[in-house]
């Protein structure tokens, strides 16, 4: 009886439990919807609210305005750049920074591995990183934005945990063959821990991507400006832009509706690569998050 009764309470705390994913499901996903909906709308369906689940007085006048903008062309070939060289350079840094202190014959290893995790509880402030950056020459400077925002913290660590748990004797009898360091960390740790670097490679992937803020203070030229802070421009000076280009006389398409058909080009990258890396990205972080 008292097994039935459990059985019954777990279906119910199931069901519950469902309600509450597919509501949070439904919540997380139809501001995209909506966006996506909006960009495909003409823009008095957008300006007078009709447009909710799917698009109304279907259109695709916003997506050939984005696509014939040149500084558009130019942000988003700025933002794969930055994106791409800064997350092999990232992920050159934190893989070599993770070897390191995974290994127990490093002298001051516990040392490194304090400061290492110190940078996540205690941050500078704008102020002093802008006045670093600045002394630096990273102002205004693409390779200034790849390297000034070198590495994590959090991802060293993940990529440091994982490293501890590869077998001891693997490295032991690659070093009685003649490997050094680096070989065995080519040979040995990056093939076994390809969950972890590929979650981090994510990571950094969309970090990159989703640069912002520090993009917008330290690039000043237009031909430098990623596509996160185009995005920003159109938002905060769209009716000087829009009106300058004729855009507010058409009624097919908006200044709404450009930006949301931006908006949904600035996620095609990331909805690219996901599905390639999504079967390591669970396995990633729990196998280097947790440490027995």
């Amino acid at each position: 009886m008292m097994k039935k009764h459990s059985s019954n309470s777990d279906k119910i705390l199931n069901i519950f439990n469902h309600i509450i994913l597919i509501i949070i499901s439904i919540c997380t996903l139809y501001p995209t919807i909506f966006v996506l909906a909006s960009s495909f709308s003409s823009g008095s369906a957008v300006a007078r609210g009709a447009v909710y689940l799917w698009p109304v007085e279907f259109t695709v006048e916003a997506y050939k305005v984005i696509l014939s903008d040149i500084e558009f062309w130019m942000s988003y070939g700025n933002t794969l750049f930055y994106m791409l060289f800064g997350t092999l350079f990232s992920m050159f840094i934190s893989i070599l920074a993770a070897y390191a202190l995974s290994k127990k014959r490093l002298r001051f290893r516990k040392l490194f591995n304090f400061m290492v995790a110190f940078t996540i509880w205690f941050d500078p402030g704008i102020i002093p990183k802008y006045m670093n950056f600045k002394e630096l020459g990273f102002e205004n400077n693409r390779i200034g934005i790849i390297v000034g925002f070198g590495v994590l913290a959090f991802n060293i660590i993940i990529l440091r945990n994982y490293f501890e748990g590869v077998p001891k004797s693997l490295e032991e009898s690659a070093y009685i063959d003649g490997a050094n360091d680096f070989k065995i960390l080519y040979k040995i740790y990056m093939p076994l821990s390809k969950a972890s670097i590929a979650t981090v490679t994510l990571f950094y992937a969309i970090s990159r991507w989703n640069g912002y803020f520090w993009t917008m203070i330290l690039i000043k030229d237009l031909d430098k400006m990623p596509l996160q802070v185009y995005l920003r421009r159109i938002i905060v000076e769209r009716d000087a832009l829009m009106l300058d280009s004729g855009i507010l006389a058409n009624a097919v398409y908006s200044p709404d509706t450009i930006i949301f058909a931006t908006i949904i080009a600035s996620l095609v990258p990331i909805i690219i690569i996901y599905p390639f890396i999504q079967k390591y990205f669970e396995k990633g972080i729990m196998l280097g998050g947790v440490k027995e």
